[in-house]
C-alpha cells in the first residue's frame, strides 16, 4: 500500500490564528475543528523514489508544501498534490544529498509488516521523499514543525500491550547487546545505514574536520 494519497485539492485547515480565535468561541463540536497549519513553504520541488505512478515530474517541479498536523501535503502548481500520514514517516531528517539541502523523509509502504524475518522485504518496500525548498534557511522550520506533528501521531505497531513493564523493568534484568556492529546489523541493514550515513547531514561534522585541519598545521582551534 503506498503511503502517498493523491489529491486535487487542499484539506481543510486553520492557522494557528484561527485556530485560537475558533476554539475562544467555545465550538459546538471540538472534533469538528480543522487540523492547525503547521508551517506553509512555497516554491518547493519534491523527488520520489520509487517515481510516484500518476504523480509526474512535471507536478514535483514547483508547489507548496504544508505541514498539518493531521498529514504532510505538497500541492504542485499543476493542481495535482499528495498527502502522507505521519506513521508512514518512519524517518525524517536534513539532508545533504546531491540533488542540494532538503528534508529527506523514509516512507513505509507496508507499516503491518515488521518481523526480523521480513528485514529485506520491508527495505524493499521503502519510499524516499526529498522535499527542496527554494530558500535553504527554511529547512530548520520545516524539519521541527514536521517533528511536532509526527510527535502528535505516534506508529500504533510500534506500541507494545507491555510497553509499561518493559519501561519500569529493573535494571539488572536488562539484557545488553555486547556484539559489534557487524553482528548487530544484518547485510540489509548494513546497506540502508550505509545509504542513510551518506546523505544525512551531520551539523558538527565541518567544525570537526576544520580543528582536525588546524591541528595538523600545528595550531590550536582556538587560534
Amino acid at each position: 500500500m503506498s503511503p502517498f494519497t493523491l489529491i486535487t485539492t487542499l484539506p481543510a485547515f486553520h492557522t494557528l490564528e484561527e485556530h485560537d480565535n475558533f476554539v475562544a468561541s467555545t465550538p459546538a463540536s471540538f472534533s469538528d475543528i480543522p487540523p492547525v497549519l503547521r508551517h506553509k513553504e512555497e516554491n518547493v520541488s519534491v523527488t520520489i523514489d520509487p517515481p510516484l505512478s500518476g504523480f509526474s515530474s512535471d507536478d514535483c517541479a514547483v508547489g507548496t508544501l504544508y505541514v498539518l498536523e493531521s498529514v504532510l501535503v505538497f500541492m504542485s502548481a499543476t493542481g495535482r498534490g499528495f498527502q502522507v500520514e505521519y506513521p508512514s514517516i518512519t524517518l525524517h531528517a536534513i539532508s545533504r544529498a546531491e540533488a542540494g539541502p532538503s528534508i529527506y523523509c523514509q516512507l513505509d509502504q507496508a507499516s503491518s509488516a515488521h518481523a526480523e524475518d521480513q528485514q529485506e522485504e520491508e527495505l524493499s518496500s521503502m519510499s524516499e521523499l526529498f522535499i527542496v525548498p527554494k530558500d535553504p534557511l527554511s529547512l530548520e522550520a520545516i524539519f521541527e514543525n514536521l517533528s511536532i506533528c509526527a510527535s502528535l501521531h505516534p506508529d500504533p505497531a510500534s506500541l507494545s500491550d507491555d510497553m509499561d513493564d518493559e519501561i519500569f523493568a529493573d535494571a539488572d534484568q536488562v539484557e545488553m547487546f555486547n556484539g559489534d556492529e557487524q553482528e548487530e546489523l544484518s547485510e540489509v541493514g548494513r546497506a540502508a545505514l550505509a545509504h542513510l550515513e551518506s546523505i544525512i547531514y551531520n551539523p558538527f561534522e565541518q567544525s570537526e574536520d576544520q580543528n582536525h585541519t588546524t591541528e595538523q598545521a600545528g595550531e590550536t582551534p582556538d587560534e
